[in-house]
């Protein structure tokens, strides 16, 4: 299994950076521009990579206030898992950790594992911007 992931510090409570993740609807503003035809409810989002694949997501672990769970809803390119980790820094600062565990043979490891940290890297980093 191949793990990447970043962590970014957030100045609002954990709550209100929980809340904003734990609603799919929430997360076409924390994508880059090669993602499109994103449709969402709270629990799900369908969108298309651009050059790459489809993919559905639906929230399938929620520990509150600390982690989100997303898995492929519909077959993927390759076995899947996006996590949010959060951790209370302080009342009003928040660790945002965003993983992605792909499993990935060589030859696509060496194509996907570029994208998939640019990925993570830019999520991390809008989720910041987003929140402020």
């Amino acid at each position: 299994m191949t793990v990447i992931q970043n962590s970014i510090e957030i100045n609002k409570p954990v709550g209100e950076v929980y809340a904003f993740l734990a609603d799919m609807n929430n997360h076409e503003q924390l994508m880059p521009e090669n993602i499109y035809n994103w449709t969402s409810t709270a629990d799900e989002a369908r969108f298309t990579i651009q050059n790459m694949a489809k993919l559905s997501l639906r929230i399938s672990e929620r520990l509150e206030n600390q982690e989100l769970v997303s898995v492929p809803i519909e077959e993927a390119p390759f076995p899947l898992t996006l996590r949010w980790k959060l951790e209370a820094v302080s009342e009003q600062s928040t660790k945002a950790t965003f993983v992605i565990e792909a499993g990935l043979n060589m030859m696509m490891k060496m194509m996907a594992s570029g994208p998939l940290q640019k990925l993570v890297d830019f999520q991390v980093n809008k989720l910041k911007e987003t929140l402020g």
